[in-house]
């Protein structure tokens, strides 16, 4: 018999509809229930492409007399954490506060006021891994309820406190000097805390730190440092050959589970996979390296094969588990290898790392294993010979693959997710000259306002033609941002004009006091703390491209109020930013662009298109463009510079406008005109 959440259109709470648990999806019901009942609630949270989460499901929620204990003494709550992010960041503070560590399933017991009291992570169905069973928990949380009011209160109330003061801006204000040294200190963090033989940054689990390696490769942009490059591009590199990028049919798993990079947690978000499309598109325009082409085209065929809605609106995520086992859509046992390929295929083998043991739990893992020409050498083999092997071995085990149980798409979709997939395909339609990349940025970006802008305001996630869920600060920021490069990229300044609304309903309904944003709009009322978000985590800080969009924005509509603001919101990151880059990598990135002068680039004639194209084949991080074919009145930025028999190309940083030039050699040289220490 199904439960409440029958009704939802969250695939994760799908997936929990038919447990005996009587849950509840998040919303005034269940707690109001709570207090009629004088009852503590379980608030549980995943999503859909959680192994755990399943797990724990398949151990307790499916568990009769456990669900029927839940049902008794607690109302229940599920929720999905990628549709409502301010909760999961909100009882991920205190269950951090309370074990020094979170993750998910995320459980919490909660007071019927939505105060978190007590709070774990995954608990198994018996004692293990030091930790009490699921069952065991829960009855403790029930005597405590009832015979330990008064800690219960305390708790809460300190637990209110503690979410209070995280709320609160703590950063450092210190006289820094804004100047070259800072961008090399952030840089040189950075490179402290670098695996500088396997790539990344720190040991196993190892995520792919986009932010961080975007900086590197500005840093090497602005100063030349070969440290810097030498990193990023090691970093890109060892994903690409790793078990974390699909070898058969692109993109990128969402972490890799050891420090080679082999052994992914094997879903795949539609984020990672827009966010390193960004960073490859950047390593092509530094190097021109054309593996890291194949790379984003891959990836971006990816996502349109396997998380397109037929609206053209992006889903979220593929799960990692099938036939109720992780990875095992992905993994070939030596067995499996020689059936579909007839035979041991040992060159091939050799170059996908596929041994008789296997290179992980007893099954593979492809990965590429050694260089094609060593292989080819070790095997008597011309190197084309090994590479056409290598396409047909490609072809056929996919062909294989295709036929098996496919892991679970998440099929709801996100508006920060959408956005941030249409960053990537302006930036990659830009980098390599791609229209159809930007056509479809275009559609999907129109399709976005279409579907999310509704009459009761911006929304956050959306399935099947309903949107829901009022929007969120990375839903704003990221959206703003893409139509702004949109704009760049197209020449259609409307999308600059919405930016520029978006950007004012952000200032009015989440404005922090102390200069920067809440996660959650003024409106909002079902959580008690509003969370302040400045760290990057696997998405960047909305905090961070909101100072990006106020510069910007600024800039094109002589705003320089909102330019005011940006600056104000950098020059207090920038200490946090030095010492703990990593978690920080967009203000690091917005901080050295600042440092070395963000750009402007009005390029303005009847052929301004063709030459704008012969900027974008430059690596120019600090430089936003614009361009008009005809005398355009939409934009202050653009106003009078349009001239009927001649091109003109303005270049503009924060301060002041540099002498129109004639050609894009000139711009070049007024844009990349650094101060060098």
């Amino acid at each position: 018999m199904a439960n409440r959440l029958i009704s939802e259109q969250s695939q994760y709470l799908l997936q929990h509809a038919h447990n005996p648990v009587d849950w509840y999806p998040w919303g005034d019901e269940a707690f109001e229930k709570a207090k009629a009942g004088h009852k503590p609630v379980i608030v549980s949270i995943g999503y859909s492409a959680c192994h755990w989460c399943h797990v724990m499901e398949r151990e307790s929620f499916e568990d009769a007399a456990t669900a029927a204990y839940m049902n008794e003494h607690f109302v229940c709550i599920k929720v999905d954490r990628e549709e409502h992010p301010d909760v999961d960041h909100m009882y991920m503070d205190a269950v951090q506060a309370i074990s020094g560590s979170g993750g998910w399933p995320l459980n919490v017991f909660v007071t019927p006021d939505r105060i978190p009291f007590y709070g774990g992570t995954y608990y198994p169905p018996r004692p293990a891994y030091n930790r009490p069973s699921w069952v065991q928990l829960m009855q403790r949380m029930t005597t405590v309820w009832h015979q330990q009011q008064d800690e219960v209160q305390l708790q809460a109330g300190q637990m209110l406190q503690h979410l209070q003061q995280a709320a609160k801006v703590i950063t450092a204000k210190g006289d820094l000097d804004w100047n070259n040294s800072l961008a090399d200190n952030i840089a040189t963090n950075l490179l402290n805390h670098a695996d500088k033989v396997k790539g990344g940054f720190g040991n196993a689990p190892k995520f792919p730190g986009t932010m961080a390696i975007t900086y590197l490769l500005e840093h090497y942009h602005f100063t030349g440092n070969e440290d810097s490059l030498k990193q990023a591009l090691l970093s890109l590199d060892a994903m690409a050959d790793g078990g974390i990028y699909d070898q058969l049919d692109g993109g990128f798993a969402r972490y890799s589970t050891d420090r080679e990079w082999l052994a992914p947690h094997f879903e795949k978000m539609l984020y990672d996979n827009a966010l390193l499309v960004l960073a490859y598109s950047d390593a092509y325009a530094v190097t021109q390296n054309e593996r890291y082409r194949a790379i984003v085209e891959e990836t971006i065929a990816f996502a349109e094969r396997e998380l397109k809605d037929a609206s053209g609106i992006y889903y979220c995520a593929l799960d990692a588990d099938s036939e109720g086992e992780e990875g095992k859509f992905y993994t070939w046992t030596w067995e499996e290898w020689t059936g579909a390929l007839g035979g041991p295929e040992t060159a091939v083998a050799a170059y996908f790392g596929i041994t008789e043991a296997g290179n992980w739990e007893h099954t593979n893992i492809l990965h590429l294993g050694r260089d094609v020409a060593e292989i080819a050498a070790a095997h008597h083999m011309q190197q084309q010979a090994l590479l056409d092997a290598i396409t047909d071995v490609k072809a056929r085990l996919l062909a294989i693959r295709s036929q098996r149980i496919r892991p679970l798409t998440d099929d709801k979709s996100l508006l920060s997710w959408n956005a941030l997939m249409n960053l990537a395909l302006v930036k990659a339609a830009t980098t390599f000259d791609k229209a159809e990349w930007l056509e479809r940025a275009n559609t999907h970006a129109a399709t976005l306002l279409q579907e999310f802008d509704t009459a009761d305001g911006l929304m956050h996630a959306w399935k099947g033609g309903v949107a829901k869920i009022p929007a969120k600060l990375d839903d704003i920021a990221y959206l703003v941002q893409a139509l702004l490069q949109l704009a760049s990229a197209t020449g259609d300044l409307q999308w600059a004009v919405k930016a520029m609304t978006l950007t004012e309903q952000a200032i009015r309904d989440f404005a922090h006091p102390d200069g920067f944003f809440y996660f959650t709009s003024v409106a909002q009322t079902d959580i008690p703390v509003r969370k302040l978000d400045l760290y990057d985590g696997a998405t960047p800080s909305a905090n961070a491209v909101m100072a990006h969009n106020l510069w910007l924005c600024g800039m094109l509509a002589e705003r320089n109020e909102w330019m005011i603001m940006a600056d104000k919101m950098l020059h207090n990151m920038a200490g946090t930013a030095s010492r703990y880059a990593y978690s920080f990598g967009y203000w690091a990135q917005l901080i050295q662009r600042s440092i070395y002068g963000q750009k402007t680039v009005v390029v303005a004639g009847s052929d301004a298109l063709s030459e704008v194209k012969e900027l974008y084949k430059n690596y120019l991080p600090h430089a936003f463009s614009l361009f008009v074919t005809s005398e355009r009145k939409i934009l202050p930025i653009v106003e009078n510079k349009f001239s009927e028999d001649k091109l003109h190309i303005f270049v503009c940083s924060g301060d002041r406008c540099l002498p129109p030039v004639t050609n894009t050699e000139q711009a070049l040289r007024q844009i990349n005109d650094f101060k060098r220490e």
